[in-house]
This record gives C-alpha cells, sequence and structure tokens, in this order.
C-alpha cells in the first residue's frame, strides 16, 4: 500500500472511532436527542360551499361511502361497588334486609340508617366490570380514530369494531391523547387489519347554516351501524361544559342516542362537519326527543396536532368576562357595543399582575380586535402560556394598554375553585335599607360578617341582604355580595349605596363593584 493510501485509510478509520466514541460519550451524558411523539398535521378540509340537487339517491349514496370508515367502540372499566354479601350474608341477613336499606320501612321516618346488628357493621368492596359503547371514525390509514372523550374517559381497556367485520373481531385501541373542554379524544389502533383502512373527508363547519341537510351514523344503544338524518337547527348554541366555560355547538334534529358520542354529523357530500355528543332529554326519556349537539369539527380538527401528542396546552389570563351591556356602553366611554367586560380578576394571577381591575372593558387583545366575549376567549385559550401580550382596555372612558403574560390553564384547579364552598352569607345586620328601583334590600356590615366574608382590612361597603326575585338585580347580584361601589363612587354603608343607586335615572346602568367569595366582581344593573 502506497504511502498516500495509507495515509488516506488511517485519516478514515480515525474519523470514524471518533464518530462511534462521541455516540457512545453522548449515550453516557444523555446528551442523544430523546424520541418524542410526532404532532400530527391537520387533515385537509373542503371549505367549497355545498351546491347541488338533492334527489332519492342522495342520503342512500351517502350513507354507503361513508359508513366504512365509522367504527364502533367498545369501553371496560373498572367500579368498587358494595358486595351483595352485605345485604344477604353475614349475619343471619335476609332479603328484608335488602329492601329495608333501600326503601325503609313504614315508621322509620326517614331515617336511611340500617338497622345495628352484632359482628360490626363494615362494608366489603370489589371491584365490578362495566361495559359501555359508543362510537367514533377513522382518520387516517394508520389507524387513528376520533371519538368523544366521555366515551373512553376511564377506561381501561378500548376495542373496536370495523364496518363490514363478518367475524365481528374487536381489534384493540389505544388512548393518544383528549381534551375535556371539547370532548374530543384521540385513539389508535394497537391491532390493525389485513386491509388499507378508509378515511374520514373533513369539511368546514364554518360553511353550515341553519336549515342544512345532515347525516348522522353511529351506534346508538349497540345497535351497529344506524343513520339517521336531520336539518341543522342552529349554529354557534353555547353549551355549558364545566362551571366555568362552555362551547359554541351545533345543534341538530338528526337523531341522536346513547351510543352515537362520537360518531360523525357528515354534509351532504359526505364530509365531516361535526362529532356528535350531546342531547336534551326530557326527565323520563332516555332517548332522543330532536334536540342534540355536534362538536364542530373545525374546533376538533385544530387541536389534532395537540392531541397526537397527548397534550392539549391552553393560555389563561385569569379574568371572568361578560357581554358588554346593550344599552349604556356609551356609560363606559365606548363607541359600539365590542369588548368584554371584565367582572372579576382572579387574585394573583396573570391579569391582576398587569394591571387589569374589574369593570376594565377589554377592546384589544395582541394588536387584534375584540368583537365579543367569545372571541376573546378564543383567542386567550389560542395563544402560548408565557407569551407577553399587549392588551388595550377602556377604564373610566379612557383607554389604556396593558402587558399581560399568559399563564397555562389548568382546568382541574379552575374546577376545583369554582367547586369551593361559598360562605353562609345570610344573616341579616339589624340596620337595612331598601332600594326599591333595583329590588334590593341593602344592611351595614359588621366586624364579624366582614370576618366572615374575609373583607380586606379597612374595605366596607353595603351588604345585600335579599334580592327581589323578580327585579332587575335578580341573576346579576345575589344575597351576601357587599356593594363597595357604585358608578366609581366608594360607598362605606347602605345609606351610602342606597343614596348613589336613587341618583341613577330610571332606564340608565349602574355599574356596581362588589364583593363576592373573596375577590372583587363587577355587574351591570339596568334600573327599572
Amino acid at each position: 500500500m502506497s504511502t498516500r493510501k495509507t495515509t488516506v485509510f488511517y485519516v478514515l478509520l480515525s474519523a470514524v472511532l471518533s464518530f462511534a466514541v462521541a455516540l457512545v460519550i453522548a449515550s453516557r451524558l444523555d446528551l442523544t436527542p430523546s424520541s418524542s411523539a410526532q404532532s400530527l398535521a391537520m387533515p385537509a378540509m373542503n371549505s367549497a360551499p355545498v351546491t347541488g340537487a338533492l334527489d332519492a339517491q342522495t342520503f342512500r349514496n351517502v350513507a354507503k361511502a361513508e359508513s366504512p370508515m365509522v367504527v364502533n367502540i367498545r369501553t371496560e372499566m373498572r367500579q368498587r361497588t358494595q358486595d351483595l354479601q352485605d345485604f344477604f350474608g353475614g349475619g343471619g341477613g335476609s332479603p328484608d334486609d335488602f329492601l329495608h336499606r333501600f326503601f325503609g320501612q313504614p315508621g322509620d321516618q326517614g331515617n336511611d340508617q340500617p338497622p345495628s346488628r352484632g359482628g360490626g357493621n363494615g362494608r366489603r368492596q370489589r371491584e365490578q366490570t362495566t361495559v359501555a359503547a359508543g362510537t367514533g371514525f377513522i382518520i387516517n390509514k394508520d389507524g387513528l380514530i376520533l371519538t368523544n372523550n366521555h366515551v373512553i374517559d376511564g377506561a381501561t381497556k378500548i376495542q373496536v369494531l370495523l364496518f363490514g367485520d363478518e367475524d365481528d373481531q374487536q381489534l384493540d385501541a389505544k388512548l393518544v391523547g383528549r381534551d375535556e373542554l371539547t370532548d374530543s379524544a384521540l385513539i389508535q389502533l394497537t391491532e390493525k387489519p389485513n386491509h388499507t383502512l378508509p378515511e374520514a373527508k373533513f369539511g368546514d363547519s364554518s360553511q353550515m347554516a341553519a336549515g342544512d341537510w345532515v347525516m348522522a351514523i353511529g351506534n346508538p344503544f349497540s345497535q351497529g351501524w344506524t343513520v339517521t338524518v336531520g336539518v341543522i337547527s342552529a349554529m354557534q348554541r353555547p353549551f355549558r361544559v364545566t362551571d366555568r366555560r362552555s362551547n359554541e355547538m351545533i345543534q341538530t334534529d338528526a337523531a341522536i342516542n346513547p351510543g352515537n358520542s362520537g360518531g360523525p354529523l357528515l354534509n351532504l357530500r359526505g364530509e365531516v362537519i361535526g362529532m356528535n355528543t350531546a342531547i336534551i332529554s326530557n326527565g323520563g326519556t332516555e332517548g332522543n326527543i330532536g334536540i342534540g349537539f355536534a362538536v364542530p369539527i373545525n374546533t376538533v380538527r385544530e387541536l389534532l396536532p395537540q392531541l397526537s401528542t397527548g397534550k392539549v396546552t391552553r393560555g389563561r389570563i385569569g379574568v371572568e368576562i361578560r357581554a358588554v351591556p346593550r344599552e349604556g356602553y356609551e356609560d363606559f366611554g365606548l363607541k359600539s357595543r365590542a369588548g368584554a367586560l371584565v367582572s372579576s380578576v382572579s387574585p394573583g394571577g396573570a391579569s391582576e399582575k398587569g394591571g387589569i381591575k374589574p369593570g376594565d372593558v377589554i377592546t384589544e387583545y395582541n394588536g387584534r380586535p375584540v368583537p365579543n366575549t367569545n372571541d376573546l376567549v378564543k383567542m386567550v385559550m389560542g395563544t402560548k402560556p408565557g407569551t407577553s401580550v399587549a392588551v388595550k382596555v377602556t377604564r373610566d372612558k379612557k383607554e389604556l394598554t396593558l402587558h399581560v403574560t399568559v399563564e397555562e390553564l389548568d382546568l382541574d384547579a379552575e374546577q376545583q375553585g369554582a367547586r369551593q364552598s361559598r360562605n353562609d352569607n345570610r344573616a341579616e345586620p339589624q340596620d337595612q335599607q331598601g332600594s326599591d328601583s333595583f329590588g334590593l334590600t341593602l344592611g351595614n356590615v359588621s366586624p364579624q360578617m366582614a370576618r366572615r366574608l374575609q373583607l380586606p382590612s379597612g374595605r366596607s361597603g353595603a351588604l345585600i341582604t335579599d334580592v327581589d326575585s323578580s327585579g332587575p338585580s335578580a341573576g346579576e347580584l345575589r344575597q351576601g355580595d357587599v356593594i363597595l361601589s357604585v358608578n366609581r363612587q366608594t360607598v362605606s354603608n347602605a345609606a351610602d349605596a342606597s343614596r348613589e343607586l336613587q341618583r341613577i335615572p330610571s332606564g340608565r346602568i349602574a355599574q356596581i363593584l362588589v364583593w363576592r367569595d373573596g375577590a372583587e366582581t363587577f355587574v351591570t344593573v339596568k334600573k327599572d
């Protein structure tokens, strides 16, 4: 071997060895990048208007073409239940004891405690497996399936039945990601069939309107693939999800029943424009009465990249907001009704740190105008936590620009705070003032009541001791609120508050700041 070839050989050998050593060192020091779940790109969406004639074959053709991408979902979950031996065994029990414990006997006078018996009253628990059914639809050939979160919530086993499977073979699936707010979940087949999976086509839910024809395909009452047809009854229907949050839903009269949950709502082109989620039923009927709700597919589609990673992250700025009053928006210094009125600010939250106060009207967020409360919520939740945004507010008829660092929404913590027991504020002080034009009865705040209400030291006001259920304040003010100011004028007692309320002309809006549940809350009430 020539000297030149020998030199090249050793240079290459040295490079290979160096690279190998570097890999070993990196692995020992944990410097190599770790694998992570890949984000799923949003599927293509057809935004063209749905046009064309409706004929006798339209619904048949949609059902035939799109049923294969719809799946039946079976879940199992374990629950702790009381052992029936508590009723029938151990200690000489009888069936009469079972009936007594559930229904009582004449003369019990509402006492629901079982009679004491020798040998103790311990309860033995056992695990019981419960089975539930739902629907989903396939969104890609890798076996990813969209369904409702409530279909798979708490499931220890998820199985999927594909359309046309003559052997009724249940394929195992796993949870990929879920989102409680939109009631959506992404699951994936861990067992694959020996054929190519069909895929759902996505339409544009923003193109739909009341009166448009729609079709639902699902698994109602575990009956298998069932097609129902109806129209969209309403768009952007508010639907309460948690104590403080709601979603805009598609309302339809296409029959949706238990088991339809997670199935597709289709337009006349067979494109998914919603995911069937809930129904309203009367007290005695479990099934459909013509009022069903579907999550708009645009909402779910935008979440797919995050669902595929297992976690949906949203922004939060720590305010409760309400619509600007229809009448009297000029009193806030606004030229139109646009904006979101801040009713309360979370103590220690992002907005309080940024200087936002109850009674401010947010008119611009991160350089974008705020038309209404729903748009502001969408803007905030779509902002990456940690981002500093400019927030323009109107306060005392003046515009201010504040800066807020967006926090991450912790839904569990938010709901836990909302569920905390409220203080019992029904004690009435001796001195009372009436405010008939607002339907309020007011009293002074005693030192004991101030401590009970956790009113900050040095603060006082007028305690609301009663609210006329048919008066203008009903639904806005409540018993136990402490009025701190009226139209920006601080009040110290019931007489002050009554005087300021009486000064407001009939038909005008009162801007009232109250102390409620340990924080300041801003409300508006129109005077009769």
